[in-house]
């Protein structure tokens, strides 16, 4: 039997956030560039907004959340009037070193790219002032290549411009940049930012040491890829409440990564990177590490810790993977789900200091791990049983939500690191140590360990949300946008783009820390269909060389499934091939069958909820909602047997 967990690793929101009013882009005078330029009216610039699907009102919300989310925001000003063309226009690609793709006709006029290293492009009466570096694109003969168009499905009619072989692209990428349309005459067209992953991918995909590495002799390396960045820095805290580093150290930088080496005397210190980059302006943030293996209680900095210490193993804990609970075939899996905290936050054999949290596992003389033992000695399904939703039951929830600090966990800010409410102390090593012995417990009764991940979006993006790490440290490049550049939300809020390289790796490698550094039995993923397939399938083979003599884990017993739903921007591979449950036939990773759910219950979850199935009384027990016809309800029923008996996939 498998034990599904839902474990959270991010901070407890608000269910709302302030809404800020959209900043206006005013280059300053003193930093025009006098490089030659074509001639032009303003007058006559077309003010391309996304689309007419985005009302004002969605428009302010989604501009507001920051400067991140709107890289390029232009002034313009005409004689009669001012406009300001605020939101994400981004229409362009930069899609590899020397193509940049745009869905424009530039006929017999120009494109040019600009660039501003200290973020002061703006439109005038002129053209385009505050550059410091203007390029002429040369438009292609022919499409896009192959390759490009497989890493971008939804561009394909884009035109390809040739950017100049003899441009400094690994440089260029850490300004401002805008590309500009005049027309024959030299009047000014159209103007966007531009998306840069095509070509970060291109020049920056890298397979080396992140985060922070610990050496045998003593000392600690630091690496963060920043490839964009203009400058890099870490600020070391002593404790995790100090509001002043006690040292600042700068960052070196090769090929888009930042490192530097520091004394052992870091190791239990907290820390955040401090990172320069070009939005709206040259934004200055403060972030956390994306691979933080530790947090400050209120995840404000990463805690520098060394996993591989042995004052953070449980007795008997490098030992584990002899004495997993025997899983001959991931077919012989029945899944119990649970929440960490609901499991024994009101448990009154568990002690006070226990409850809702890792140490509850532990105690076998508890009810609830009484419970789990009766689970596992059976070798049964268990059936969640979630309360009706009702008027009642949302009045009855609403009356205690502020009383009540409950979180699914849901909102994820950084993947890597335990959730801290549920240790005994959040601060320091105390999560890491009781949540190795939670899994320890589970096992030792007979249980395997799933966690519950969320990789398929982020809480929060920009340079200004506290809540923001990967958008402050690469903006514009870890969250997926649409042709306009707007974040995609069909998750919820902020999906996550695993199509790029480095947010597929991160995921990989997230995974792999759970998998040897918590011994974790297996993975659910939420909306598993929004990330590729080929993550997934790089992830459980990774996961699978896993062997117990070098590295303390066998991996062929690590099962992953999900929900394998195809929705959204990325239904029918229109961001590549994605982890639906079309696409994962045949990769040995499971993904919910709503076909048997249905054919089981009856309807679906967007259909009535009276709709009969198999087990709830179709054709035989009317309940007294229309159903069809007598021959209707025949065809449903067979039908519905015929999924139920061969599990049928249909999309």
């Amino acid at each position: 039997m498998a034990l599904t967990l839902t474990l959270a690793t991010s901070v407890h929101l608000p269910n709302s956030t302030s809404v800020a009013r959209p900043r206006i882009l005013a280059a300053d005078s003193r930093h025009r560039s006098r490089l030659p330029r074509p001639s032009s009216s303003i007058a006559n610039f077309q003010l391309r907004f996304p689309s007419t699907t985005y009302c004002s009102e969605e428009l302010r919300c989604l501009c507001s959340s920051s400067s991140a989310a709107s890289p390029m925001q232009f002034e313009v000003s005409t004689p009669n009037s001012q406009v300001l063309l605020s939101g994400v226009i981004n229409f362009v690609y930069w899609v590899t070193e020397g193509v940049i793709a745009w869905n424009v006709d530039v006929g017999e006029g120009s494109c040019y790219l600009y660039a501003s290293r200290i973020a002061g492009l703006s439109f005038s009466e002129d053209g385009i002032d505050g550059f410091d570096l203007r390029v002429k694109l040369e438009v292609e003969s022919g499409s896009l290549h192959t390759n490009v168009i497989e890493k971008f499905p939804r561009i394909g009619n884009y035109k390809p411009f040739k950017v100049p072989s003899d441009l400094d692209t690994r440089d260029l990428v850490k300004s401002q940049l805008a590309i500009v349309c005049f027309d024959a005459e030299g009047r000014l067209i159209q103007g966007t930012g531009l998306q840069l992953p095509g070509v970060l991918d291109e020049l920056f995909s890298y397979d080396g040491p992140l985060g922070a590495t610990f050496a045998q002799g003593g000392g600690v390396s630091l690496h963060l890829w920043a490839p964009t960045a203009q400058e890099v820095s870490v600020c070391i805290y002593k404790n995790p409440l100090d509001k002043y580093p006690t040292e600042i150290c700068p960052f070196e930088e090769v090929n888009g990564v930042w490192s530097t080496n520091g004394p052992s005397s870091w190791e239990g210190c907290y820390y955040a990177y401090k990172v320069s980059v070009s939005t709206l302006k040259v934004e200055t943030c403060y972030a956390n590490d994306p691979y933080a293996r530790g947090l400050s209680a209120d995840a404000s900095k990463t805690y520098m810790v060394n996993l591989d210490s042995d004052d953070l193993k449980p007795e008997g804990w490098e030992k584990l993977a002899d004495k997993k609970p025997c899983l001959r075939s991931h077919s012989d899996i029945c899944i119990y789900e649970l929440h960490v905290r609901d499991f024994s936050v009101y448990d009154e054999t568990v002690e006070p200091e226990h409850r809702g949290g890792y140490l509850a596992f532990t105690l076998k003389d508890s009810a609830g791990v009484k419970h789990l033992q009766k689970l596992a000695d059976a070798d049964t399904s268990v059936l969640e049983g979630l309360p009706p939703d009702s008027a009642e039951a949302q009045a009855r929830i609403t009356e205690i939500q502020n009383d009540d600090g409950f979180n699914w966990g849901y909102n994820p800010v950084l993947w890597g690191v335990p959730k801290g409410s549920y240790a005994s102390d959040p601060t320091g090593p105390c999560r890491i140590i009781e949540f190795r012995k939670m899994v320890q417990g589970l096992n030792s009764i007979g249980l395997n360990v799933v966690l519950d991940v969320v990789y398929n979006h982020l809480h929060a993006n920009g340079p200004h949300n506290k809540d923001s790490v990967l958008d402050k440290i690469v903006p514009g490049y870890y969250l997926r946008r649409n042709n306009d550049g707007f974040i995609e939300n069909s998750t919820c809020v902020n999906n996550t783009a695993s199509e790029h390289y480095m947010v597929d790796r991160l995921i990989r490698d997230d995974l792999l820390n759970w998998v040897v550094n918590y011994k974790v039995d297996g993975f659910r993923f939420d909306l598993m269909g929004h990330i590729m397939k080929a993550t997934m399938v790089k992830a459980k083979s990774a996961i699978g060389n896993l062997r117990k003599e070098t590295d303390g884990v066998d991996g062929s017993r690590i099962y992953l499934y999900g929900e394998g739903w195809n929705f959204g921007e990325v239904a029918n591979n229109g961001r590549g091939v994605n982890a639906s449950q079309f696409n994962l036939t045949g990769t040995g990773i499971g993904s919910f069958n709503d076909r048997i759910r249905d054919a089981t219950l009856g309807g679906s979850p967007f259909g009535h909820p009276l709709q009969q199935g198999f087990i709830t009384g179709l054709l035989l027990q009317p309940n007294g909602h229309g159903q069809g016809s007598e021959d209707t309800q025949q065809l449903m029923l067979s039908t519905a047997k015929d999924h139920i008996q061969i599990g049928w996939l249909q999309i």
